[in-house]
């Protein structure tokens, strides 16, 4: 199971950048994103479905349509529509891990990464908002939510946390899609500014954290 993963991860990332390429290559960025538009919903439904699908299984890269949905969606829709897609299969990965346990959990995501998901158990994360909040934070916050499923806590204290982690670093990766095909400016000021509030909330995390 580990390894068709690891297969698919590759296998998609390739895809997805050979994809783009050729499209910048024959459109350009402007007569693609306009190509974009003319797709209505679908354009980022698809990005939406994709960014779940890398949740639920925390081996696809996850961090590629970030850019992608900056790049071709502009900041705005783009952050919008990677914020809804992480609430929504974050929230699906809580409750697959809080109502069934590890059993489905490992077969969904391997036995080597549900090794990576028992060992942030072992930081006790249900008694630390701060230190859940932090963690939420990082590229890793796939594999949190199964672990903090797993953990049992409480959704209405994960949810607040995946909320306020997601307004933050979610902004950063969109930002710089939009600010690189856009003319940097304003989106890149927005991702510094959401690198200085990551990392002083990671800060206050890690004081949080049990000796």
């Amino acid at each position: 199971m580990n390894k068709i993963q690891k297969f698919i991860s590759v296998v998609f990332f390739i895809a997805i950048f050979v994809v783009l390429i050729y499209l910048i290559q024959n459109y350009g960025i402007e007569p693609l994103r306009n190509k974009i538009e003319s797709m209505g919903i679908w354009a980022p439904f698809g990005i939406f479905i994709l960014r779940g699908v890398s949740i639920i299984l925390p081996a696809l890269p996850s961090s590629a349509y970030s850019l992608l949905a900056g790049s071709l969606l502009g900041f705005q829709k783009g952050y919008m529509t990677i914020i809804f897609s992480d609430i929504v299969f974050c929230q699906a990965a809580f409750f697959i891990a809080r109502n069934y346990g590890r059993v489905p959990v490992r077969n969904l995501v391997g036995p080597k990464a549900m090794k990576k998901i028992e060992s942030f158990n072992q930081n006790q994360l249900e008694e630390n908002f701060f230190l859940m909040t932090g963690l939420l934070m990082t590229g890793l916050f796939d594999f949190l939510s199964y672990a903090i499923g797993i953990g049992g806590t409480r959704w209405k204290i994960f949810t607040p946390a995946l909320l306020i982690s997601l307004l933050i670093s979610d902004s950063i990766l969109v930002a710089v899609g939009a600010g690189v095909s856009q003319g940097a400016g304003l989106f890149l000021g927005i991702a510094l500014l959401g690198m200085f509030a990551l990392a002083t909330l990671s800060g206050i995390a890690k004081n949080k954290m049990p000796k």
